[in-house]
């Protein structure tokens, strides 16, 4: 960490702006240290930490095993879920490479111990990943020793980028994406910025203008690849859920509103109304993006008399909304939706992942807010793919339209799959790229990870 901030006299005005702040945040999180196990204990209690597995946010818990490791850390459930098919490319290409994959919550350990296909259950390990305090991640690094590391998407924790690359470690940053007001924000530290995108070997953005902005903030050989997330599998369902839940539906159409925010179900609830005059069968199914809402929800929509699939209910003939407020069950519901509204697109977030519905034969409508996906979403919309929608009125309209026209459900979803399909062959390239950062079969590794050599 040392060597990484220490000023470099042939340039030591601009290497000091880059290290001061790096000091800055180094103190900062050893300060804070000693508060942080009370903030765990409060999110523990609110649901947002495992409280039996509070250690390993302190860098403890760890569980080498023998031979090569590679350690993947993604944010949340959809950073961890894309890493899906590029672990299983890099497990056939190297049988012998075990994965630490570590993730920020609670939510994607579930899902990702759930979604696991059975032939990596014996070769990855999860944790949860150290909070960016010196000590806690020297801990994590020194215990674990990965001979590489991948960052996905957006990961840029200073003490945890620069603790290894100290320790010789190779590290690359894929799927990466950064926003402009991101990049404006990087941009105005850009001596900090240097230090933080330029320690990474290789980077691999979801488009040119992420590429782009990685360059301009030290990532001099940043490629645009795509995203990894559209190269994931369908989203699975259980088959007995399935069956029972296209029961309880029968012949009715179904909109279901998927990963949906706070303020989108209002809406949704008056696109219902009125579109129960043209389909007075009508079912609108509302996923939460928290599950933890539900209740809440059904609170905000009593007047629809919703059932709420946490208490086991299944929908029947008068139910009117049912709220999906359960884990990982969205390729349950995209299964059994005639249409659906990607969630986060009404409101101001930037949107969900349009191609999990797509995936799964169903058709897709969008809010207006999409900056999350938009390279997708504006290949989408300009093939037919998906319909964007403005509005409740709007997106009754639309719903309607998709809902009682066979064919034109089907030419939409034939056009979501061609698209699907243009980014199969991306995880197995980035595993070719992520191979060249690990020690060559058979070979020890010299250094890298040695938390002898550099502790």
């Amino acid at each position: 960490m040392t060597a990484l901030i220490h000023p470099d006299p042939a340039t030591e005005g601009g290497q000091w702006r880059g290290a001061l702040p790096l000091l800055a945040w180094r103190a900062t999180t050893t300060l804070a240290a000693p508060l942080l196990p009370l903030w765990l204990a409060r999110r523990a209690r609110r649901g947002k930490e495992d409280p039996a597995r509070l250690r390993e946010r302190r860098g403890e818990g760890a569980e080498r095993p023998p031979g090569p490791l590679l350690w993947l850390h993604g944010a949340s459930v959809g950073e961890s879920q894309s890493a899906l098919p590029l672990i299983e490319a890099l497990a056939e290409a190297r049988p012998a490479l075990r994965f630490l994959v570590t993730t920020g919550t609670v939510t994607a350990a579930r899902l990702l111990e759930e979604r696991l296909p059975r032939a990596l259950a014996g070769l990855v390990q999860h944790r949860f990943a150290p909070l960016d305090v010196p000590a806690h991640v020297a801990r994590f690094l020194d215990s674990w020793r990965p001979d590489a590391a991948v960052f996905i998407e957006s990961e840029i924790w200073p003490n945890l980028l620069l603790a290894t690359r100290a320790r010789g470690i190779p590290m690359a940053l894929i799927n990466a994406r950064i926003s402009d007001r991101s990049a404006r924000g990087w941009g105005r530290l850009p001596a900090v910025a240097q230090r933080l995108f330029g320690a990474f070997d290789l980077a691999i953005a979801q488009t040119e203008t992420d590429a782009a902005h990685l360059r301009a903030l030290g990532a001099k050989s940043a490629l645009a690849w795509g995203n990894l997330k559209f190269a994931a599998r369908p989203l699975p369902a259980s088959e007995p859920a399935l069956a029972a839940l296209r029961g309880a539906i029968d012949a009715r159409p179904v909109l279901l509103a998927a990963s949906t925010h706070p303020g989108e179900e209002a809406q949704v609830a008056e696109a219902h109304a009125r579109l129960r005059e043209r389909l007075p069968g009508l079912l609108t199914i509302v996923a939460p993006r928290h599950p933890e809402r539900g209740p809440a929800l059904a609170r905000e929509l009593e007047a629809h008399d919703p059932a709420l699939r946490s208490t086991g209910a299944l929908p029947g003939p008068d139910t009117a909304i049912y709220i999906a407020d359960t884990l990982g069950e969205l390729g349950l519901l995209y299964r059994v939706a005639g249409a659906a509204l990607i969630g986060g697109s009404l409101v101001p977030h930037g949107g969900q992942n349009p191609l999990e519905a797509a995936r799964l034969g169903c058709p897709v409508l969008l809010g207006p807010n999409t900056g999350n996906f938009t390279a997708i979403v504006d290949r989408m919309l300009a093939a037919g793919a998906a319909l964007r929608v403005a509005d409740a009125a709007a997106l009754a309209v639309a719903a309607g339209g998709v809902l009682t026209d066979a064919a034109r459900a089907r030419s939409m979803t034939t056009a979501a799959a061609r698209i699907a399909a243009d980014s199969g062959a991306l995880p197995e390239r980035m595993a070719a790229a992520i191979g060249t950062l690990l020690p060559a079969p058979g070979r020890a590794p010299e250094g890298a990870g040695d938390a002898a050599a550099h502790g």
